[in-house]
């Protein structure tokens, strides 16, 4: 939860400015209030924008919910579903995740699924049945050829904001995992699908990650509130 109108606009601008053509897909994901700025500054550029969350709901008696149609309108093209803080701060669960990204592919819209491990659940070796249970989910509620409309992206919870980093290797392994499921259930899913890496990626670390297989993009979290950093790393990709 940050930003603010002047804050906004000084990284959008920034980024405008110093972006140039990138070869790999860009795009920054904002809070609701700000989705009318984001399209006024982003329109007509190279960077796409979306949102950090929506409803199951397409409308109706849902106060403070946010639909997938008003995303649509402010020309949003993906949205943030399961991410960690929304499972450990609002208790979502893995149907519930699955169901939010069956609403965003009917918008329209990309789902940006997120899935990721506690350190607990790491130590206890439990990381392939964790990451695995909650992709399951998604995958199981979605029709075959949807499977192929959605972008993974990876954070352990343990590498969020802490400074901790999964190595490379580590990473690259519960990637390959997740590239093996989609494949189970779509074929073609397993080579189009973009699987993204969302613990802790910064400049000093990106290339690296990005060399592994089936690394194929970052969710960026903290460094993409500076907008050095956010470039450097879209660069590095």
């Amino acid at each position: 939860m940050n930003g603010s109108l002047a804050a906004n606009a000084a990284l959008l601008n920034g980024i405008k400015a110093d972006l140039g053509q990138p070869a790999c897909d860009v795009a920054v994901c904002v809070p609701a209030p700000y989705f009318a700025q984001c399209m006024a500054a982003l329109s007509g550029t190279s960077v796409a924008w979306g949102g950090q969350d929506l409803s199951v709901h397409e409308s109706g008696a849902y106060t403070g919910e946010v639909s997938g149609t008003m995303l649509q309108d402010f020309g949003c093209a993906y949205v943030i579903v399961g991410h960690s803080e929304r499972r450990t701060y609002h208790g979502e669960s893995n149907d519930l995740v699955a169901q939010k990204a069956g609403s965003a592919i009917k918008a329209g819209l990309t789902p940006i699924v997120c899935v990721g491990e506690s350190l607990e659940e790491r130590e206890a070796g439990r990381t392939d049945a964790v990451v695995g249970a909650q992709i399951d989910a998604v995958l199981a509620a979605l029709d075959t050829d949807d499977v192929a409309r959605i972008v993974v992206a990876y954070e352990p919870v343990w590498a969020i904001g802490t400074g901790k980093t999964a190595t490379p290797q580590m990473a690259q392994d519960v990637h390959a995992t997740l590239r093996a499921k989609l494949g189970n259930r779509n074929r073609n899913a397993a080579d189009s699908v973009q699987i993204l890496y969302g613990g802790s990626m910064k400049p000093d670390n990106a290339r690296e990650l990005l060399a592994m297989p089936d690394i194929d993009g970052g969710l960026i979290g903290g460094a993409s509130l500076k907008t050095a950093d956010f470039l450097a790393i879209v660069r590095a990709a």
